[in-house]
């Protein structure tokens, strides 16, 4: 049995959470997490790579079991994310390393790459989003307007992607059978989401998710110009990201694998063994 490891990393003042896994002497894989969870997202997927691959699963700041300040102690953007994920792994001493990247995870591994282009050697983007097509209108629009508009009206149009609905929402749709979906992964979500101050952490990276399309181009160029090898493996029936956001990597990732699963936005909660194995065949390859 795999013996995943449960640590923390101080970062300028700060708790990194992660979960650790693996030999030391093997190739790292980093697991990025999206909204609105944590590395709990991964806690199934470790054990399944950790014979092959050392695997490390860090908590955002602000997000699982990591350091949350208040916005008036932290400024909670997506470059500051990135930072601190670039300064925690240079603090447990992981310089090259591949990405698997979901949802906000993937703004923060954009970040990385960009920063130190020759670090990452292989992404692994679920449902991890890099070009415009990606995004579902329906979904994205009210957040490209508060990006806009910086109202306290549009700010609040976005609470209710905090509350219970939204977040369980976010587990079950376009799961073919949601009951294979453990109902612990959003109760979990949402105990954390509950704590004092949690909302205007939350609503201040909504606000500045807008500035992850501008980094775009950088991301385009990196892929080009790297050559790095991509599995884009997607739930075809994610209602956030949807499957036109997998394809388009092959634009500037010719040789890029794209596999389109019969699932929703948290893939791994529905289709962990197929995730899984996927990534146990491509990963040797690259």
């Amino acid at each position: 049995m795999v013996t995943v490891h449960h640590r923390t990393a101080s970062v300028d003042g700060l708790d990194v959470f992660y979960r650790d896994a693996g030999p030391a002497d093997a190739p790292v894989l980093v697991l990025l997490h999206g909204y609105p969870t944590s590395s709990h997202m991964f806690r199934h997927l470790i054990p399944a790579l950790a014979d092959r691959y050392r695997v490390i699963a860090p908590d955002h700041i602000g997000f699982g079991r990591s350091s949350a300040p208040s916005v008036d102690e932290f400024e909670y953007t997506f470059e500051a994310l990135a930072r601190v994920t670039g300064r925690f792994l240079s603090t447990i001493g992981v310089a090259r390393y591949a990405i698997y990247v979901q949802d906000y995870g993937a703004p923060v591994g954009w970040r990385l790459a960009l920063a130190e282009p020759h670090a990452v050697t292989a992404v692994v983007s679920q449902n991890g989003n890099a070009h415009e097509e990606g995004f579902v209108p329906s979904f994205w629009d009210p957040i490209w307007a508060d990006a806009a508009e910086r109202t306290s009206e549009t700010r609040d149009a976005l609470r209710p992607a905090l509350g219970r609905e939204a977040v369980e929402w976010q587990y079950t749709h376009g799961v073919p059978d949601p009951t294979a979906v453990d109902p612990d992964a959003w109760e979990h979500d949402l105990a954390l989401l509950a704590r004092p101050g949690q909302d205007d952490v939350q609503l201040a990276l909504f606000r500045d998710y807008a500035t992850n399309r501008a980094l775009y181009p950088a991301v385009h160029s990196w892929l080009r110009a790297s050559r790095v090898p991509v599995l884009a493996i997607w739930g075809r029936n994610d209602e956030i990201f949807d499957a036109a956001g997998a394809g388009a990597f092959t634009r500037d990732a010719p040789d890029a694998r794209v596999e389109l699963v019969d699932g929703g936005h948290f893939l791994l909660e529905s289709h962990l063994d197929l995730v899984a194995a996927t990534i146990r065949e491509w990963l040797p390859k690259t």
